[in-house]
């Protein structure tokens, strides 16, 4: 067989299931999280950028667990950030608490409230644990922070970690961030 155009539909759309009438968006695509990513640290938020079309209705973010899990957990969150220059917090799940958080395990929690995405752009997922151990996410190492910074012709910011003792309340703004080499993979439904 010969085919003279492009693909007729993304081939990561493809992978995940083709979803109908339906919000599926994800910081990497799924095959590359190849690695085991340690997160930032006890009580930090780390936010991964997302690409977000208009018309996505967010309700859900999955994360999931690399080879370690969490011991002893007190707090964290889920939350997306808007495209704006200085992120603002849309909305966050409830506070994980005590949950286990098991290794090498998906886990989808919901937003207290949806997100409707009426401007395209790149929005910011965020996780946050608050730990004896943190749990490792899977995604994918940069190798540097230099390369998931702005590195100029308006490129985004890959991954960032900001806010310290947050528990379980994510910060109302991304504010005074440090650049992350760890992507980890998020997913949004």
């Amino acid at each position: 067989m010969t085919r003279q155009n492009g693909p007729r539909f993304d081939e990561n759309y493809l992978r995940q299931g083709s979803p109908t009438n339906s919000t599926f968006g994800e910081t990497i695509p799924r095959v590359n999280a190849v690695s085991d990513l340690a997160i930032a640290a006890t009580g930090v938020v780390l936010s991964t950028a997302i690409p977000l079309q208009a018309g996505d209705v967010v309700t859900n973010i999955t994360f999931v667990t690399g080879a370690t899990a969490a011991v002893t957990p007190t707090a964290g969150f889920a939350a997306l950030y808007s495209n704006a220059a200085t992120p603002a917090l849309l909305a966050q799940s409830a506070d994980f608490a005590t949950t286990a958080r098991a290794a090498n395990t998906a886990y989808t929690v919901a937003l207290a409230t949806a997100q409707l995405i009426t401007d395209p752009g790149i929005y910011y997922v965020a996780v946050s644990f608050t730990a004896t151990t943190l749990p490792t996410l899977r995604g994918i190492s940069l190798g540097n922070a230099v390369v998931a910074g702005a590195i100029g012709l308006s490129a985004k910011v890959l991954a960032q970690s900001h806010g310290s003792a947050v528990g379980g309340v994510a910060p109302a703004t991304i504010a005074t961030p440090t650049t992350n080499a760890s992507v980890p993979y998020l997913a949004v439904t």
